[in-house]
């Protein structure tokens, strides 16, 4: 089973490479699913209805978050809290097929989306999706098992303008680069020689299984992570800083969920 996914600015360019990825490169529409940040009523009436369905029966029956049912020709809209980024939509017949279908399966929680994502997904990239969603933007995700579909789906979302995780994954470290280089205050004090290792060790701390970890409590996982160099000084600064990083992203939208 191979996967591609791309995050885009626009919502508006998702929708139409989520149409293409079905009509130019071959996807069942069960194997493409869009989440985009928000769960308004104006987001849940944009999404497609049946023609004898009611205006604004998006709203209806895509109030309650975790709940998620059949749209236009069975497609599904899941609204789902996702930790650490807030509340999405899983818009499309995909909602069903990557395990978002609440109507079917119960509530959605970040962690069972997560667990479902990871499939096909690496893991240490899920942060740099939910990061996409944090800042806005809409990140679609489709799978095939046939290797020529999913090359014709990457020139798909590619032409309607997508980001590639390693693009964002890089101008996300360009983002926070000066400010973990001022605070660096290892005894040789050489940060760009240090940076490799110190930045794989801040990103492996948002890698799913480690998040909110101590260093010490996640040694056997970061020795299936990162065994050649888990014990290295470097690294256990960038994987003490990460942590702290990714507390201080949580802090905001935990405040805002409190009742």
């Amino acid at each position: 089973m191979g996967t591609i996914a791309g995050i885009f600015n626009s919502r508006k360019e998702a929708e139409r490479a989520f149409s293409e990825l079905q009509t130019e490169a071959g996807f069942r529409n069960e194997d493409i699913v869009l989440l985009a940040p928000g769960s308004s009523a104006k987001d849940l009436d944009a999404v497609p209805t049946d023609e004898g369905e009611q205006p604004g029966m998006g709203s209806a029956i895509g109030g309650v978050v975790g709940g998620a049912v059949g749209l236009a020709a069975g497609s599904v809209v899941a609204s789902i809290v996702l930790p650490g980024v807030g509340t999405i939509l899983a818009i499309g017949l995909g909602a069903g097929a990557f395990g978002i279908g609440g109507a079917v399966a119960g509530a959605v929680t970040g962690g069972a989306l997560e667990n479902q994502l990871s499939t096909g997904l690496p893991k240490d990239e899920l942060f740099f999706y939910e990061d996409a969603l944090r800042q806005g933007r809409t990140v679609l995700i489709a799978r095939s098992q046939d290797d020529d579909v999913i090359e014709k789906g990457r020139a798909v979302i590619e032409r309607n303008g997508a980001e590639s995780v390693d693009a964002a994954r890089d101008k996300w470290w360009i983002g926070i680069r000066d400010a973990e280089e001022a605070q660096y205050d290892a005894p040789d004090g050489d940060f760009h020689r240090n940076e490799s290792r110190y930045r794989t060790g801040f990103e492996t701390a948002l890698h799913p299984d480690c998040r909110g970890k101590a260093y010490e409590a996640a040694v056997p996982k970061l020795r299936e992570l990162q065994p050649d160099i888990c014990d290295d000084e470097t690294f256990r600064r960038g994987y003490e800083r990460g942590r702290a990083y990714y507390a201080e992203r949580e802090r905001p939208l935990a405040k805002t969920q409190t009742p």
